[in-house]
């Protein structure tokens, strides 16, 4: 074991060298990876639709699916015009049809019931529902749009549509300028927390760079969330920061003991690397535990956030080690007093309560854990507000707060029945939560026909004012063409075709040039059979049909679920012989009802998951099995607290802030523990329980403070001004659980590793391993505890230059022959030493 553990640090010494002697061959890979970083970020596809990440076997995704194989859904948007009498908002609606790329114009008229007429007009506004004659994923469609705007530029408009990525541009503008903001608060706290003004441009290049890289190597995983791509770099910073702290601090530690700068790095980066790696490693699983998740946006986001912690890990093994060498001269000249103050008071507190708050943290764990059991997590924007509102969000708010909102779902059922899809409508109207519902078995042709109905030639020549003859003409022709030649043959006098397949096939043939129709006839027949066509793209499918139904329900409710499920077991009752097809009912409160599914699975995964990895890794880390569990209730504990506010503000939460922040503070935040904990365990080797506290928080309070404020700020900014729900619960999530975090640590975890300090001890294993008796000669540095023979008997902690012979078993820490060091440019350690012995020989001569 012993050899094991020389041969590691020669092997590290060796990497170590290795990265500071080639730094300039590693500034220049480094050069040219930022280079194409900034090319590359721009490679990376965004989805703004969180339904995109739900799992393959959930209905929803099943069904948009479908859809988009099976109909066309044109662009659309609802234009609201504000201050517009009835007289003018009429003539506007005219306007408005007139436009190049408007298909339909959804407004009400005069004479329309009262509950109809106020959904178009109310408090002097006006509502348009337009429809482009393009599908919604088609650039004209929001082309057509901008000539609508451009139109009505010279009045007050609100406009809402999901055409375009407004919404995406939105929240990156956002996000910019809140990286700015922390990119501020980085700098303020460094400045705060640094010993010396040049180590400021160290860690500030070996953030930016990292988040560089980790934005231009998005593009791997070809299309990424919104909400991964808004907060990784902000998280990233936040993340991976004490990385940067634990080498920089290890460095000035070396060269305070008198090692020249490149030992310095390279003695301080061949231990920094298993102890970043190890610290790292809480961070990761905590993340990996995303990956698990049933709802696939948690992968998206957890391998992005590991490979930004990777990415970071690799700018601080490989180059701030070359900086630290660039800007030792500068870290030298400034040099200042520690603003951290020392917190012996609280370490004081803290002994002095340590029989009080351990009780007292068990009864709020208790009420935290009942509470956070019933936050109210919501699966959808709509009962949720933001500090800020965007333009589009204020659109939205006020076509709402004027006419109301609509909750539409996609019923899916198989196609081409259309007595049986009648029936279905009626039965579906009947219900009190339908307004209506919107199929092709029951939109109006004319004359109170329905586009499905089937009319005889006499019906349909009546119906639409052309000649009977060349209708019974038309129908025969149809009739060949579908090969029916028994209805020919039969009379054609009794042929029934549905109203829609007549009206096409009838222009059809006009534009063909069959048939000739009078020209008004012929422009109100083509009008009719384009309607016809755009709305079966939207209805009909080659295997299935769609209803839309306008529910008097809001979008998030349980009472809309389980209305979703009936209608689900109606369409099923009615379809149930159509063997190999099945019914799917689609939509915004479809998607948030497979959503809650789908969170009630991932919220069991990722908390289980999450601890069994931390577990796993503090039990290998303390080598006691009491000691992981402390940590993680206190951990835990933030969590439940965090997600209790929630439900005693009595305000909703989107689920996604539970299951990342969670993650993050169950991986990340458990570091601050580490930090008292491993401090506190070593130093009570030789001290007292109380003095071995103080110390402990006195140490560790600058890291904590440092990364802690980090973290908190960061969270606050995301949650206070960005304006989508999603990014900003994040936000406000992780804000306040690392504010109870760091609480938690300095002022509940004290006591409990004080009270626990018999479990720590009683449940401490450890692997037994012989063990030899070294033996080294000539200039031996020895720093750590050993014991055995240097010119005399030695049992205890040194750090020391040895010259002459050194028999011990080494307990802890290292001992090293300097004259066999690997290090070979001048003022390496060995040239030290030799100049040191020439110095005392020549001040015996002169002796």
């Amino acid at each position: 074991m012993e050899s094991q553990t020389e041969e590691n640090s020669s092997l590290m010494i060796k990497i170590a060298s290795f990265i500071v002697d080639k730094r300039m061959l590693f500034f220049l890979i480094y050069i040219i990876v930022i280079i194409f970083s900034l090319f590359s970020k721009n490679w990376v596809k965004v989805e703004n639709d969180l339904a995109e990440y739900l799992s393959d076997d959930t209905e929803t995704r099943q069904g948009l699916d479908l859809m988009s194989q099976q109909f066309v859904t044109f662009g659309s948007a609802k234009i609201m015009v504000a201050n517009i009498t009835w007289e003018d908002a009429v003539k506007l609606a005219e306007e408005i049809r007139g436009v190049e790329g408007v298909s339909q114009v959804g407004f009400t008229e005069e004479t329309a019931e009262e509950s109809e007429f106020i959904k178009h007009y109310n408090n002097g506004s006006a509502m348009y529902s337009v429809t482009f004659r393009y599908s919604e994923t088609d650039d004209r469609a929001l082309e057509a749009l901008d000539r609508v705007k451009e139109m009505l530029s010279g009045r007050d408009i609100y406009v809402s549509t999901t055409l375009g990525s407004q919404q995406a541009q939105i929240i990156e503008d956002e996000m910019s300028g809140i990286i700015m903001l922390v990119a501020v608060v980085v700098f303020v706290v460094l400045l705060f927390t640094s010993e010396s003004y040049g180590e400021i441009p160290v860690m500030v290049l070996t953030f930016v760079i990292s988040m560089v890289m980790n934005n231009g190597t998005n593009f791997l995983f070809g299309t990424i969330s919104f909400v991964s791509n808004s907060v990784s770099s902000i998280l990233q910073l936040a993340l991976s920061v004490d990385y940067a702290i634990i080498f920089c601090n290890r460095y000035k530690e070396e060269y305070a003991g008198g090692l020249s700068v490149r030992d310095a790095v390279i003695v301080s980066l061949s231990k920094s690397i298993p102890e970043i790696l190890s610290s790292s490693l809480t961070t990761v699983s905590g993340l990996f535990a995303l990956v698990f998740m049933h709802f696939k946006i948690g992968a998206d986001m957890g391998t992005i956030l590991i490979k930004a912690i990777m990415l970071s890990l690799l700018s601080v093994f490989t180059l701030m080690p070359g900086l630290l060498v660039v800007f030792s001269g500068i870290m030298e000249k400034t040099k200042h007093k520690s603003f951290v103050p020392k917190i012996s008071i609280i370490g004081k507190f803290d002994y002095l309560t340590r029989r009080i708050v351990p009780v007292l943290f068990l009864v709020v764990f208790g009420f935290a854990f009942y509470y956070s059991q019933k936050c109210p997590y919501v699966y959808g924007y709509s009962t949720l507000s933001t500090p800020v509102l965007n333009e589009t969000q204020i659109a939205a708010n006020l076509i709402r707060d004027n006419f109301g909102e609509e909750n539409i779902i996609a019923l899916v059922v198989p196609g081409h029945d259309y007595d049986k899809e009648a029936r279905l409508i009626e039965t579906l109207e009947k219900r009190g939560e339908v307004h209506h519902a919107q199929g092709l078995a029951n939109t109006e042709a004319m004359g109170g026909y329905m586009l499905t109905d089937a009319l005889t030639p006499r019906q349909f020549s009546e119906l639409a004012g052309v000649d009977f003859e060349l209708i019974e003409l038309l129908y025969s022709a149809y009739a060949a063409e579908q090969e029916q030649y028994g209805r020919i043959i039969g009379g054609i006098s009794s042929y029934r075709v549905p109203i829609m397949d007549m009206l096409l096939y009838i222009v059809e043939k006009v534009d063909e040039g069959y048939v000739t129709l009078d020209r008004d006839l012929y422009e109100k027949l083509s009008d009719a059979a384009e309607q016809i066509s755009d709305g079966r793209k939207q209805l009909e499918g080659a295997e299935y049909d769609r209803i839309l139904l306008y529910l008097n329900l809001p979008q998030e409710s349980d009472e809309t679920f389980a209305f979703i499920d009936e209608v689900h077991r109606i369409a099923q009752d009615d379809y149930e012989n159509d063997e190999g097809l099945s019914v799917y009912v689609v939509g915004e409160s479809t998607s948030q009802k497979d959503l809650r599914s789908s969170f009630e699975t991932d919220n069991i995964i990722v908390s289980i998951v999450s601890v069994l990895f931390v577990l796993v890794i503090l039990l290998f880390t303390f080598k006691s099995a009491g000691m992981p569990v402390l940590l993680i209730a206190v951990i835990e504990g933030a969590i439940f607290m965090n997600f209790s506010f929630p439900t005693l503000m009595h305000e909703n939460l989107f689920f996604m802030g539970y299951l990342i922040v969670s993650s993050i503070q169950m991986g990340a935040n458990i570091d601050y523990a580490i930090v008292i904990s491993s401090r506190y365990t070593d130093l009570r080797k030789t001290m007292d329980r109380r003095e071995a506290i103080i110390e402990s928080l006195n140490f560790a309070f600058p890291t904590i403070i440092t990364s802690g404020s980090m973290m908190i700020l960061a969270g606050v900014f995301i949650g206070q001004m960005t304006s989508d729900p999603c990014i900003a619960g994040i936000g406000q999530c992780l804000g306040r659980g690392t504010t109870i975090s760091v609480f938690l640590v300095m002022f509940v975890l004290p006591q409990i590793l004080l009270v626990g300090d018999r479990i720590i001890a009683a449940t401490a294993f450890d692997v037994s391993m012989p063990v030899r008796t070294r033996e080294e000669k000539g200039t031996v540095m020895v720093n750590g505890a050993i014991r055995g023979t240097v010119n005399g008997t030695v049992i205890g902690t040194m750090n020391a230059v040895v010259r002459g012979e050194v028999k011990a078993v080494v307990v802890s820490g290292t001992m090293e022959n300097a004259s066999r060091e690997v290090l070979k440019p001048a003022q390496t350690i060995e040239d030290k030493m030799f100049a040191y012995r020439e110095e005392e020989k020549g001040g015996e001569q002169d002796a």
